[in-house]
């Protein structure tokens, strides 16, 4: 909780910031706070908003998933057999370098403008993260917890199960945020090619139209995605890991 009332705090610092700089600019090109809000809440009552926000939510939670299960068991594998990492780490070390978000217009040629491309540009750029933070949780875990259950007759799938995934979770739930935050970004660039949907194309839009109290609502909406959906890794890791202490 005291972390929760750090973010109120440096919420509220950042909103009276914004105000000040806001006054001292004194110009259309940076609306004030509350006229942003006003323009928030407009565009909710109209439901253009939570159009938008389905898209975002969707091609993010997607491109999760579509990423998050290969990556899982890719680095629960090659942090448990060197022989598996050494096949792994090679494309890993060649891949996650790369300027992925370049790929774009290539990634179109082959799946075109629609949902598969935008939603395999966010799973492909954060798909490295997530092995990478996943494999090295995993080769973290203890050998004397694995030989002591091994000594209670424990096979590979018990340790999997009650030794090894335990330990490696909140590695993974650090990653997750990692890749999380890398999402909400990459997803603002698919979207605001070729789009007709999704908060992107709504940011990209406002500005090309210079309505820039929609264009900073629309950037607010996308913000307070990415939060919510920090709080609910949050709450995922305070269920599935309660031996975890809860940072301060």
């Amino acid at each position: 909780m005291k972390k929760y009332f750090g973010v109120i705090l440096a919420l509220l610092a950042f909103i009276v910031l914004w105000q000040i700089i806001s006054v001292l600019v004194s110009r259309p090109v940076l609306p004030g706070p509350a006229a942003v809000t006003a323009a928030l809440l407009r565009l909710a009552a109209e439901g253009r908003l939570w159009r938008h926000v389905g898209v975002s939510l969707s091609r993010v939670a997607w491109a999760l998933i579509a990423s998050g299960i290969p990556a899982v068991i890719l680095g629960l594998a090659a942090g448990r057999s060197a022989r598996l990492n050494r096949v792994i780490s090679p494309f890993v070390y060649l891949l996650h370098p790369a300027p992925k978000a370049a790929f774009l217009p290539v990634i179109m040629l082959f799946l075109g403008i629609g949902e598969a491309a935008k939603i395999f540009l966010v799973a492909f750029i954060i798909f490295s993260q997530m092995l990478v933070t996943v494999r090295d949780a995993t080769r973290q875990v203890a050998g004397e917890y694995l030989d002591a259950v091994r000594s209670m007759g424990a096979g590979n799938l018990a340790l999997f199960r009650h030794v090894i995934i335990p330990a490696a979770l909140p590695g993974f739930f650090t990653g997750f945020r990692i890749s999380l935050g890398t999402a909400v970004a990459v997803l603002f660039i698919a979207e605001t090619f070729v789009s007709t949907n999704g908060l992107g194309h709504l940011i990209l839009d406002a500005w090309i139209r210079i309505a820039y109290t929609e264009m900073y609502a629309a950037i607010m909406a996308l913000s307070i995605l990415g939060l919510l959906l920090f709080v609910i890794t949050d709450v995922l890791e305070y269920v599935l890991c309660p031996w975890q202490k809860p940072y301060s």
